[in-house]
């Protein structure tokens, strides 16, 4: 990185010319009116409503640097709030991000991160639109989404009913694999430890499913079957997976699972931050979207059961 070297840290730049140095360069997509270099940035609503979400990573408590690099932490930022829109049925336009990190952080590495952020929104035709940069004692990475519903309807948590098919799109428990890999000290399975380090939202797919009737949808942050206790609980509904509609993830971490004892259905099924879509639907979900359970009345209890039991291991993630 041009500009950059080992003594060329925050502290000694200072943080406009840092801001100045992140963004340099960096090419706007046409709804952003004004960008980074103002009080606040200037971003086009087409439909007169703005989808909003926010999310935040702290350095050894949602990705480690001695495992990711800056690049990696910048795409893994983005991808998690774009994931978020998606849900709702929307397109991301524009992320704001603020980051701390110690001032004897290393500039290249702060470039390094902001690189990471563009290419993530790159995939998605979004930009980073502005933010701030702060002293703290370790780094700190918080980014507010912007996005766009095209005049349709938000899909929401809370529209699920009795007779809906359950439907997702993406990959399960890899991003849980890639941990419990990283975390044992197993070398190998480069695919699926790459995959707890940088996440593939379907991108796209959420617009996809509210064109196609989804009554309901999450994307799969905290684990499956936590996710889809979120739709049951707002939708006030029971639903049922069957483990057999899974057993295309579950064999595709099976070698990975015996290797360190542990039990795939528990990393499809539990395992978070992969965000993959779930949907639910009151006919077929669009080509791409595989069926995974069905919606049904609820006993009052709003449970979410797989082949009709309840799991007995762990429902997802949870901050406390």
């Amino acid at each position: 990185m041009a500009g950059e070297d080992a003594d060329d840290t925050l502290s000694a730049r200072g943080e406009f010319a840092v801001i100045d140095r992140l963004t340099a360069g960096r090419r706007q997509p046409p709804f952003v009116t004004l960008g980074p270099g103002d009080d606040a940035a200037v971003v086009l609503a087409p439909d007169g409503r703005v989808v909003v979400c926010t999310d935040m990573l702290v350095e050894n408590r949602h990705f480690r640097l001695d495992w990711s690099s800056p690049h990696d932490v910048g795409r893994k930022a983005i991808a998690q709030n774009a994931a978020d829109i998606e849900a709702m049925g929307g397109r991301s336009t524009a992320f704001v991000v603020a980051f701390g990190a110690p001032g004897d952080t290393d500039t290249a590495s702060a470039v390094e991160l902001a690189d990471g952020m563009w290419h993530e929104a790159g995939l998605m035709g979004a930009g980073i639109v502005g933010g701030d940069v702060v002293a703290a004692p370790q780094w700190v990475v918080s980014v507010a989404a912007l996005g766009d519903l095209g005049g349709r309807d938000p899909v929401r948590r809370d529209g699920a009913k009795p007779g809906d098919m359950v439907a997702v799109v993406g990959e399960l428990g890899r991003s849980q694999a890639g941990f419990t890999l990283w975390d044992s000290g197993i070398s190998g399975h480069d695919a699926l430890r790459r995959r707890h380090l940088v996440p593939e939202p379907p991108y796209g797919q959420g617009e996809i499913a509210a064109r196609g009737g989804a009554t309901a949808m999450t994307d799969v942050s905290d684990g499956l079957l936590a996710d889809l206790g979120h739709i049951a609980s707002a939708s006030e509904v029971s639903i049922d997976l069957a483990i057999g509609h899974l057993q295309p993830d579950i064999d595709a971490l099976a070698e990975a699972a015996a290797a360190v004892g542990a039990d795939a259905r528990q990393w499809v099924l539990g395992g978070g931050e992969d965000h993959a879509l779930v949907a639910t639907f009151a006919s077929q979900p669009p080509p791409g979207w595989r069926v995974i359970g069905t919606v049904g009345a609820s006993d009052g209890t709003t449970a979410v059961t797989v082949d009709g039991a309840r799991w007995r291991g762990s429902a997802g993630w949870q901050s406390f």
